[in-house]
Parts: C-alpha cells; sequence; structure tokens
C-alpha cells in the first residue's frame, strides 16, 4: 500500500479520478433524471468511502495523539493520573437523558436529583495546541430543576498505595464554559470507616488551566488504613450551560520538609 500510494502511477489514476468527477459535475444539470439517478447512486458510494478514510486519518493525525499521556508533573512528583476518558477512546462515546448514577466509562459517574433529565454527556477529540489530553468531555445542560450536579472520578488503586498525610495532591483541569458558573472539587479518601474530604474552588476566572492543590496535613487521615481515592466535580447553577472538560489531571508529591 505504501509502494502505491508513493508511486507515480497512483498520482496519475488520482488525476483521472479527479477530471472524471470534475466533468460529471458540470454535466450533472444536462443529464436525464435516470441518468442522473444512477450518477448519484455512484457518488454515494465514493463518499461513503471517502468519509470512511477522512475519519480514520482525521483520529490518527489529530493533535495530541491518542495513547499519548502527558501530564505536567511538579518537582518530587511520585504519582500521576489522567482518567481514561480524557485519556482514550470510550464506547459509548455519549449519553442523552442521563440518569443520576450513570456510569460513563469505567471511571465516571454522574449524580443529580432533576425529576425532568435534559443533560447530555459526550466525549469529544481535542485538537488545540495547547491540548495535552486527546479527548475531552462535554456535558450539555438545558432545563435543570434540581439541586445539585456532580461527577464522580474514580481513582485507581496505586493512587492510595503509600498515601502520607505529608503529600498534596494537585488536580489540574482545562474547562471551557458557554457562560461563567462555579466549579468545586472535592477529593473523597477512605481510610478504614472514615472518609476525609477537602474542597477546593477551582479557579476560573482567567480561563485555561485551573490548578487547585489539597493538603492531606489537614485532614485526620489513618495512613496505614488508606483504601482508596476519588474526586467529586461539582458544578452550581449548571443550567442552559455547555460545559466541556478538555483535561482533568491528578499528580502527587511530598510537602517540602521545613
Amino acid at each position: 500500500m505504501t509502494r502505491f500510494m508513493s508511486s507515480k502511477a497512483a498520482g496519475l489514476f488520482h488525476q483521472r479520478v479527479l477530471r472524471r468527477w470534475g466533468r460529471a459535475a458540470r454535466e450533472a444539470r444536462k443529464l436525464s433524471l435516470d441518468d442522473l439517478r444512477v450518477l448519484r447512486g455512484r457518488a454515494r458510494e465514493v463518499r461513503r468511502r471517502l468519509n470512511k478514510v477522512l475519519h480514520i486519518a482525521e483520529e490518527r493525525l489529530t493533535l495530541p495523539a491518542i495513547g499519548t499521556d502527558a501530564i505536567h508533573k511538579p518537582l518530587h512528583c511520585d504519582w500521576a493520573y489522567r482518567p481514561e476518558i480524557w485519556r482514550g477512546p470510550i464506547s459509548p462515546r455519549g449519553m442523552v437523558a442521563v440518569e443520576s448514577k450513570a456510569e460513563f466509562g469505567d471511571e465516571v459517574k454522574i449524580f443529580h436529583d432533576c425529576r425532568t433529565t435534559e443533560l447530555t454527556l459526550r466525549q469529544v477529540r481535542n485538537s488545540r495546541e495547547s491540548d495535552l489530553a486527546p479527548f475531552g468531555l462535554q456535558l450539555d445542560v438545558f432545563r435543570f430543576d434540581g439541586s445539585f450536579l456532580s461527577l464522580v472520578v474514580e481513582m485507581p488503586e496505586d493512587a492510595a498505595l503509600g498515601l502520607e498525610r505529608r503529600h498534596l495532591i494537585r488536580l489540574a483541569a482545562v474547562v471551557d464554559l458557554e457562560k461563567p458558573l462555579e466549579i468545586f472539587a472535592r477529593l473523597n479518601i477512605k481510610n478504614g470507616p472514615n472518609v476525609d474530604q477537602i474542597v477546593r474552588e477551582l479557579p476560573l476566572e482567567d480561563g485555561g488551566e485551573a490548578v487547585v492543590e489539597f493538603d492531606l496535613a489537614y485532614t485526620k487521615m489513618n495512613e496505614k488504613r488508606v483504601e482508596r481515592m476519588w474526586l467529586d466535580l461539582i458544578f452550581e447553577g449548571a443550567e442552559m450551560n455547555q460545559i466541556r472538560l478538555r483535561d482533568v489531571a491528578l499528580t502527587r508529591r511530598p510537602r517540602a520538609e521545613i
């Protein structure tokens, strides 16, 4: 196939095909209806194959490339993670009329208390030069008659390994909004029968990347009984808004000793 695509004969054949369809476009208005129907059928067959080639090419050639996992890591970082929705394709790629506790992929759940659900979720392909994550997550919220809306992002088992109160957990999120709203991030750490929580508001005033840090020194976490960790993203006043989370990434580092 490589030799075929780069050969001189392939180039000549391509030019012949272009001339043929160019001639067909010029003559389409003069053809009889029967001939025009035949031409339309052939054009649709060609278009289906072209669309498939274009879809695959756009997916493979759009940056950032699928499978890349570049994350801005602070000095002395000992753990970094980007959840699957922002890292690779999931199936299905979207949901409509999303019910509370619905799962989107293996790591994300959505919670709300709407009586009438007018909410959609969709995984979208990132393509900006500044994007590090191959994919983003888009929420379209229309009428919203509930009091809360949140995404729960589960962390893998290794997020809890070696976790100590001297650690700082850093959340970096890239968010696009149709109109301003407040987003809060709540880190949850289950240790034994207890769940320690730290809440931070994402600084979205200037757009671009929003960064917050969770200092575990302010918790009463039992380091010997840490079991799991997860993140809640809580949206305040989300009605009639489009929220695009272009990236969500977490890192961990020990606090500097004084």
